[in-house]
């Protein structure tokens, strides 16, 4: 039985211009056919069994040529499987998605196109350039600067035309011609004062953006040493960037910060990241293993009505413990005589959403603070439940068992994630790290036994972010300095102490 082919638009480079249609077909593809211009994250989305094909596509070198790359997404459809051919900007805007439909549809193998986001119009977007302004382009026009170069003929690009039109000129892939494509409009009566703008890695964390004139374009580009991908813009619109550039004046824009918490817990984090101008390297330290087949926890939901208190300490054991109350046929309603206590907002927010405000959060998010909060109101006849972390502090349980009945259930157990140490060495050795964050002291431990003692000394080259005190302490018996710890135990103000850094990090300079 045939399967299907999704010819899908990854728009220009930034996680979130995607269109929801195309996170639908990723998420139920049993391959994916993706090439270099499309976001790898967006892999991430797929099913566990899904088989990644990475085809390359990188000017003038391919990992696999085009008619290869029509052959191999037309035969994973035949053995009837779901394909989505993951392609940078829009299928049918120089993707030559028309080429992989025709394929398809000569196989008679079923597919649907899915539209992106341009770089053409994406990527202008981002560099502060509109493509279009009443007062500059009432036009534009997309040409490919890259011609055939398999024997074909190919129609000449008409020079003459694009030379008088007053439109905005937006050339994909052409840096490689580029001294043909300025000369030709010069001579056809393009005037050599022109703004040009080069716009490499459209959309990312990495976006650089160099204007010139038409006369002066081949030179500034040998002299800045433009690369591929780049956009060219020909038109006045350039003139419009130094006032709606808004990118680049994000907080993080540019930044690599290293996010070393769980795959679970960091999404938020990442996310964040991301919207400022960041770019998040998700290097996961810890894996969260429930503990199945839990008795215990068991038992002590059936005898919830003996407990006064009940104390969360992490997202996840609220959410195993919530589980497991509706998988034994209980609701919110069991809890109705205790008090819940959270230590840490991103813990008391996760109750919430369970359908209970805690009655106790502590001002400052740690153990020691919430312990002093109880100390003076439980009672000797107190019955206090902690469902918590194999190997968590003991702090909470030793101090409150000294004044009343405690009752500790192991629920999951933090070990360490080996599953990409390889990436984490190579990022160590080879890429320019300006953060890194730290959430808890398990991350810490984990994350200089995953670098080994050889690598620590490297850490001393970049900013470390510390959630805490006691994250803060382990970052020190690592002979480490902490370069800012956030306000309050939370992910929002670990990102602001990044977004608030005033250090400028090309001078080393403080500045006010």
């Amino acid at each position: 039985m045939k399967g299907k082919v999704y010819l899908v638009g990854a728009g220009p480079g930034d996680y979130k211009l995607m269109t929801l249609k195309g996170l639908e077909c990723i998420r139920k593809s049993d391959v994916i056919v993706y090439d270099r211009l499309a976001n790898i994250n967006y892999l991430k989305e797929a099913k566990e069994d899904c088989e990644f094909i990475n085809v390359g596509k990188a000017s003038s070198n391919h990992l696999l040529p085009q008619g290869d790359i029509n052959r191999l997404i037309a035969d994973k459809a035949l053995e009837g499987k779901v394909v989505t051919r993951l392609k940078g900007g829009d299928p049918y805007v120089f993707g030559r998605g028309g080429e992989e439909a025709e394929i398809l549809r000569n196989e008679n193998i079923d597919f649907e196109v899915v539209p992106g986001i341009t770089s053409a119009i994406g990527g202008l977007c981002y560099a502060g350039i509109p493509i279009t302004h009443r007062d500059h382009a009432s036009s534009f026009h997309v040409i490919t600067g890259h011609p055939r170069n398999d024997g074909k003929e190919t129609k000449e690009i008409d020079w003459k035309a694009l030379a008088h039109v007053k439109g905005t000129l937006v050339f994909l892939m052409g840096i490689a011609n580029l001294k043909h494509i300025s000369e030709n409009l010069i001579k056809e009566g393009k005037d050599k004062n022109t703004p040009v703008a080069f716009i490499s890695w459209a959309t990312r964390y990495n976006q650089r953006v160099v204007t010139a004139t038409l006369e002066s374009a081949y030179e500034v580009a040998i002299k800045e040493n433009i690369k591929p991908p780049t956009l060219i813009v020909v038109g006045t619109v350039v003139n419009l960037r130094e006032k709606l550039n808004f990118f680049e004046e994000k907080p993080l824009f540019g930044k690599n910060i290293l996010v070393t918490r769980s795959r679970t817990q960091s999404s938020t984090l990442v996310e964040k990241i991301s919207d400022l101008g960041g770019n998040p390297i998700e290097i996961p330290t810890i894996k969260i293993e429930k503990i199945e087949n839990n008795v215990e926890l068991e038992e002590e939901i059936n005898n919830l009505k003996d407990y006064s208190y009940i104390i969360f300490s992490s997202k996840n054991a609220v959410d195993i413990f919530f589980d497991k109350l509706n998988e034994m046929g209980y609701d919110s309603r069991a809890l109705y005589n205790i008090k819940i206590c959270a230590v840490g907002a991103e813990t008391a927010r996760h109750i919430k959403t369970r359908g209970i405000n805690p009655d106790i959060v502590p001002k400052k998010y740690i153990a020691e603070e919430l312990y002093e909060e109880l100390k003076d109101i439980i009672e000797e006849n107190d019955k206090i439940l902690i469902p918590r972390a194999k190997n968590a502090r003991g702090f909470l349980v030793e101090k409150l068992s000294k004044k009343c009945f405690v009752k500790e259930v192991l629920t999951y157990e933090s070990v360490i994630d080996y599953s990409k140490k390889d990436e984490l060495l190579d990022i160590m050795e080879n890429e320019n790290v300006d953060y890194i964050t730290f959430a808890s002291s398990s991350t810490v431990k984990n994350f200089m036994t995953l670098i080994g003692e050889g690598n620590i000394n490297k850490l001393k080259l970049i900013k470390i972010i510390s959630i805490g005190d006691i994250t803060s302490k382990t970052i020190k018996e690592f002979d480490l300095d902490v370069y800012k710890q956030s306000d309050e135990a939370t992910i929002a103000s670990m990102i602001d102490a990044i977004s608030n850094d005033k250090f400028n990090l090309n001078t080393g300079v403080l500045t006010c």
